[in-house]
């Protein structure tokens, strides 16, 4: 296009025309030849009106005009005169700042065109009324996302006039997943509804065999939340001209979501005592975290830990437009010497020699899962990629994880960017058991290849079911292609020459959990169970110690260690039951309820090493959420909430936290104590605004009893 038919680029005092004195009765008159200029601006920012419903941007809590990039949009500019396009020019001037600072960023002039093409910066008069007219506004799939201010320029024979930003004359520009060019397009429109517009998910947590649920309220369109998004990608510095950039976006929310290096939203707190905060456990929502760390312009919201951290990693990205879901991989290793195994030291006595062990295998952890193009990338590496919040190691100088490619982790592609090494540790590294010999120096003794990566658990696409995703970060254990990777990984870490042989053994030990496992207040009970595949006798001394774990991985303490001769009989299978009671773990149980049996021995006749470590926890009650008659919008719907504490002891300082429904914040009820076995109802009274399926979350906080919470899925009808 030629640059006579966009008109030239003139700026003028908003209030005096160029070539023009301020009072020329031209300025005032409706002739032709006057000078044109705007009265208003009006950039149809309903909720309900045609833009934020053709933007799928009309659940958002919010007075502006919120759009998604590569794809019009249209406003209304009301002239001092008809517009004529012979002899009139108009176009718009955007300025995209930071919104919160005096950083400057990019200007862009929008001209006006006959005929719009996609992938540019356009607009076109679709209407005309007398002296309004109706502009069609093109944006690019590659335009950068924030908040845009918006200056009409218009030029006549009179010359130009410079129609200035005016604080109602801004929109926000998101990621869109629903534009073919835009590297977050996602191609299935019931993913899009779950992973970009659902404002309620599951996050998974527990132990492998003891999978526990709990409803996250992601509130990524509530009020101040799209407000506290930018807030943060403005922490980060980076140029407003890379917010365009889904890869660097994620790279830099995962960085920003902790505090550790730049005072993020979130403090981590891995200990036993949340004084000055609130407890992870107590969090059901990121709406008031995000609105906390917001308005107080950048204090760190205490306290999360890792199912925090992407619960409000979830929120961010889904609310900028980028399509993302909770993942929760189970007995999830932390490979802290970049070696892709996960080693355990144990001594001449088969003991675990805490001070060497510095890896750890988490009960749990979730991260987030974005989708988007990978250029950057060999092709076929775009879609899903892994982007971790939860500060574990720095990456290029900052606690962050990815974005990293789902497909390279699955394939052992360790050497592509960002961090695939560790996350490949996390699903799938062999845990390998070393032994200290009388020269100071380790021997492998045993490897488990099966142990690590288990049950890769997310959110099912339009349900509340959870579905299993394993298969998408690796092969089936035990396959050839499984292992053929996992030593095409090694060969990049720290130790590529001492990956493990195969042992030859025939007695093997395995512990076995009944159903879904102990209750908190009761006795927990479990089974240990050897084989003898030989046709000779073997025997063995068992040792079994069980410690308290925070669910990190990290040992808070020894509970309960014991020692017993086994004797199995050729082709034996033996079950030997194991108890921890009530009275041995009530006073010593930390946030998870965590607890990890060590089952080690040796096999007298051939000095085989057997080892076996298991992770489980006790399940904790629900709070059940009962709505009393009918609810219908507009009126007042009674709920109780009730609960029975299972344990033997006070409850001390019980705080109970409701969300949902519509509510822009999170309501909190200080109950105070509840005596041992004690059943607790409340009744609380809530009116409904939205009509539709809706949710209500309720947690509760308190020191002695984590991880308490319940959801109630209430049906909202119209008057």
């Amino acid at each position: 296009m030629s640059n006579s038919s966009r008109g030239p680029a003139v700026r003028a005092s908003a209030s005096r025309a160029v070539g023009s004195s301020a009072g020329s009765s031209d300025t005032l008159s409706g002739s032709p030849d006057s000078l044109l200029t705007v009265r208003s601006i009006d950039l149809l920012k309903s909720r309900d009106g045609l833009n934020r419903r053709e933007h799928r941007t009309d659940a958002f809590i919010h007075d502006k005009l919120i759009v998604r990039r590569g794809q019009t949009f249209q406003m209304l500019i009301d002239l001092s005169r008809p517009f004529n396009p012979k002899t009139d020019r108009l176009h718009l001037e955007l300025r995209l700042d930071y919104m919160f600072t005096s950083v400057r960023g990019i200007r862009i002039m929008v001209w006006l065109v006959d005929d719009l093409e996609d992938g540019r910066w356009e607009m076109k008069i679709v209407e005309q009324k007398d002296t309004k007219i109706r502009l069609s506004v093109n944006t690019p799939a590659s335009a950068s996302i924030g908040q845009y201010k918006v200056s009409v320029v218009t030029y006549s024979r009179k010359g130009g006039m410079l129609f200035p930003y005016a604080q109602n004359n801004e929109f926000y520009m998101l990621f869109n997943p629903w534009c073919e060019d835009d590297p977050v397009y996602l191609d299935n429109e019931a993913e899009r509804r779950e992973c970009v517009l659902n404002n309620m998910g599951r996050i998974y947590y527990g132990t492998e065999l003891q999978i526990g649920t709990r409803t996250w309220n992601f509130a990524q369109f509530e009020e101040d939340v799209l407000e506290a998004s930018l807030f943060v990608l403005e922490r980060s510095r980076v140029s407003v001209t890379a917010w365009g950039d889904p890869v660097i976006m994620c790279r830099v929310i995962s960085a920003l979501v902790n505090s550790n290096d730049d005072r993020g939203i979130l403090e981590g707190n891995w200990s036993e005592s949340f004084e000055g905060g609130t407890a992870p456990t107590a969090w059901s929502g990121s709406g008031d975290i995000l609105r906390q760390y917001y308005k107080s312009s950048g204090t760190p919201v205490k306290f999360a830990q890792c199912w925090v951290y992407a619960g409000v990693t979830n929120s961010v990205l889904r609310c900028l437009g980028i399509p993302t879901r909770c993942v929760t991989n189970f007995s999830s290793a932390h490979d802290t010497d970049f070696s892709m195994t996960t080693d355990i030291y144990i001594d001449d006595k088969l003991e675990v020699i805490k001070e060497r062990t510095n890896d750890s295998v988490w009960n749990f952890h979730v991260w987030n899962e974005s989708w988007m193009a990978r250029p950057d990338l060999p092709v076929g590496h775009g879609g899903w990629q892994v982007v971790d919040s939860t500060p574990q190691e720095h990456s290029q100088g900052s606690y962050r994880c990815g974005p990293t490619s789902v497909t390279a982790v699955r394939n052992g592609q360790v050497n592509l960017k960002y961090d695939t090494p560790f996350v490949f540790a996390e699903v799938n590294s062999d845990k390998i058991f070393w032994q200290r010999k009388p020269d100071g120096s380790f021997s492998q003794v045993h490897v488990e290849k099966h142990s690590i990566g288990q049950h890769i658990s997310t959110k099912a696409v339009g349900s509340d079911m959870r579905i299993e995703i394993t298969h998408l970060y690796k092969h089936p254990e035990g396959s050839e292609e499984e292992r053929m990777v996992v030593e095409t990984a090694s060969r990049y870490g720290s130790k590529p020459m001492m990956y493990p042989l195969p042992l030859a053994n025939d007695v093997t030990v395995e512990i076995i959990m009944e159903g879904a496992g102990p209750r908190m207040g009761g006795d927990a009970k479990l089974s240990l169970v050897l084989k003898n595949r030989s046709s000779v006798q073997r025997s063995t001394t068992l040792l079994c110690e069980v410690l308290v774990m925070y669910y990190t991985g990290v040992l808070k303490a020894s509970l309960k260690k014991e020692r017993f001769p086994v004797i199995l009989k050729p082709q034996e299978i033996k079950s030997i039951p194991w108890i921890l009671q009530y009275g041995e773990y009530m006073n010593h149980l930390v946030d998870q309820g965590a607890l990890m049996l060590t089952v080690t021995g040796r096999v007298n006749q051939t000095k085989q090493i057997l080892a076996t470590q298991f992770n489980f926890r006790l399940r904790t009650p629900d709070l059940t959420i009962t709505p009393v008659g009918e609810a219908v919008m507009g009126k007042e719907l009674t709920v109780k909430i009730s609960f029975q504490n299972p344990l033997q002891q006070v409850l001390k300082n019980v705080l109970f936290r409701i969300e949902g429904l519509g509510m822009q914040s999170v309501r909190k009820i200080l109950y105070g104590d509840v005596e041992k076995l004690a059943t607790v109802t409340l009744t609380e009274k809530f009116v409904l605004v939205f009509s539709g399926p809706q949710k209500l979350l309720a947690s509760m906080d308190c020191r002695q009893l984590t991880q308490v919470h319940g959801v109630a899925d209430i049906v909202v009808k119209r008057q």
